[in-house]
């Protein structure tokens, strides 16, 4: 399935839920988020229904985000489902952790490949602040237990806070040097809660190389990844640096997100959304729905225009 742009198109990012067990400073007001009435939010089998649609169309990566994709009931047999399906190699989650331990085996067992991880401190009370209440120990064991089920890489996503964590950046990369954990730091987006805090300018993806000189750069395995990789001599894991502000990728972008609510967002740093809704009922119109959306794909976002998404990133999906 290609857009336009002549980009295959092979990625989708489904957030299952809005909610999460967190408040995340940059991510979602500190009272949460109305919850949504329920005819609002797509079943588990209509997101069955769209997965199994982009998987005949060319989908063959599937990400399960929120919210947190953990609170949400009968995800595990989602999971499974979806598993099933001919065309789907590889199922991957995002998750702030906090749940992890307690669903790892079962996750493993439904088929899921790997997990990334939102962890932005390893202070517990950095972490609690930057939370609003969240417990680190938590998010590190369960860390641990998919090191145990052997469902590495472990992906860990920081994002880059000025005052914040930019002093936690050695000790972040240090998780990589013995353990099958890669930590891929991420610049700070201009999307929604982000354009609320008082301290919001971004910090370049660079200072990482600054603040560790010793990392070396690897070879790009995947043109279509955000990050740019590099490794501690003789780590086991990697270093990623993704920079979405000062530096497009865009070219290569191969992903496209669908919301709790249903709707298709064809670039994650655009207003625009595409209701799917109206289209469930006709499995074979939905496809064709599908081909003809994915061409209004934009060949790039314009975040240096101040183009600014304004809803929180809970809602889209992270």
């Amino acid at each position: 399935m290609q857009d336009s742009f002549g980009r295959e198109i092979n990625y989708l990012r489904i957030s299952i839920t809005d909610l999460c067990n967190l408040r995340c400073q940059y991510c979602m007001p500190a009272s949460g988020i109305c919850k949504s009435e329920h005819e609002n939010i797509l079943s588990f089998e209509d997101f069955y229904t769209i997965t199994k649609a982009f998987s005949e169309l060319g989908v063959n990566k599937v990400r399960i985000t929120g919210g947190e994709p953990l609170v949400k009931r009968d995800i595990i047999d989602f999971i499974k489902n979806i598993n099933k399906l001919e065309n789907i190699d590889e199922i991957t989650m995002t998750t702030n952790g906090i749940l992890l331990e307690e669903y790892a085996e079962d996750l493993k067992n439904a088929g899921l490949d790997r997990v990334n991880i939102s962890l932005d401190t390893l202070d517990p009370k950095k972490y609690s602040e930057i939370t609003r209440g969240g417990d680190l120990d938590k998010v590190l064991k369960g860390i641990k237990k998919m090191e145990e089920l052997n469902l590495t890489p472990i992906k860990i996503n920081a994002v880059l806070i000025d005052g914040f964590n930019i002093d936690e950046i050695r000790d972040l990369v240090e998780l990589t040097r013995f353990r099958k954990i890669d930590v891929r730091f991420i610049e700070l987006m201009p999307i929604g809660e982000v354009l609320n805090l008082k301290d919001k300018n971004t910090i370049s993806g660079d200072i990482v190389l600054e603040k560790v000189k010793e990392l070396e750069p690897t070879k790009r395995d995947d043109p279509s990844s955000p990050a740019i990789y590099y490794k501690l001599p003789g780590a086991k894991g990697k270093v990623g640096i993704i920079k979405p502000v000062t530096c497009k990728f865009c070219k290569d972008c191969n992903r496209i997100r669908l919301t709790s609510k249903g709707f298709l967002k064809l670039c994650l740093h655009s207003n625009e959304e595409i209701d799917l809704k109206p289209h469930l009922d006709n499995y074979e119109e939905l496809k064709e729905f599908l081909i003809k959306t994915i061409l209004k794909k934009p060949e790039e976002h314009h975040l240096e225009d101040g183009d600014f998404v304004s809803k929180s990133m809970s809602t889209i999906g992270g």
